[in-house]
């Protein structure tokens, strides 16, 4: 509060109380980045945060209040809002980012064993199997489907093919298992083949 006071050799005269405001502008923020990110589902999300400068109190950036979460495990948007006051309460402008998760990567699958086998005649046919992870679905594995059947009933080769899609729809790149059906010859010297050679017995 301000008075005015006038005086001469008779006296003096007060006026009536001022009252004199200082008032400053409300701090501004600034997002670091775009104020709308797209981000890649199941890494994780750094958040580029932002700044906020006031007229009187100047750099007011780590008093920023940053409410909101970003969920990296579920498709879709989330929203991070942005706000600061200074130190005679007056609020800044609220900003926001919108981060929208997507899923774009494919799954990944790999061979457990060989890419290539050699399989015996008239031997049942157990397959190894693959391995397939997801950066978002996880463990696809038990999905992946596999074309091609093994006929263990004549020789030849069968190529069986392995693939799997994520819940987003992404193909993963397929792979393939080489499954040669060959008779086997026993290296052992007791095991005569030749119908003649009956009830020979084996080198001592």
């Amino acid at each position: 509060n301000y008075t005015m006071v006038v005086s001469n050799d008779w006296g003096s005269v007060t006026s009536n109380a001022a009252t004199f405001t200082v008032a400053t502008d409300p701090p501004v923020i600034t997002l670091e980045g775009n104020a709308s990110v797209t981000h890649e589902g199941g890494l994780a999300y750094v958040d580029p945060g932002a700044t906020a400068v006031d007229a009187l109190n100047g750099n007011l950036t780590a008093a920023i209040v940053v409410t909101g979460s970003v969920d990296v495990n579920e498709t879709g948007q989330n929203q991070l809002k942005y706000n600061v006051s200074d130190a005679g309460g007056n609020a800044a402008a609220e900003k926001a980012r919108t981060v929208t998760v997507v899923d774009t990567t494919a799954p990944v699958i790999t061979l457990v064993g060989d890419a290539n086998f050699t399989h015996g005649l008239n031997t049942a046919w157990n397959d190894p199997g693959v391995s397939a992870t997801d950066t978002l679905d996880g463990n696809l594995s038990t999905q992946v489907a596999v074309a091609g059947t093994v006929d263990v009933n004549q020789t030849g080769s069968t190529v069986l093919t392995y693939s799997v899609s994520d819940a987003a729809g992404n193909a993963a790149t397929p792979v393939t298992r080489t499954v040669n059906v060959a008779e086997v010859v026993s290296a052992d010297p007791w095991n005569f083949t030749n119908a003649g050679a009956t009830g020979r017995t084996g080198p001592t």
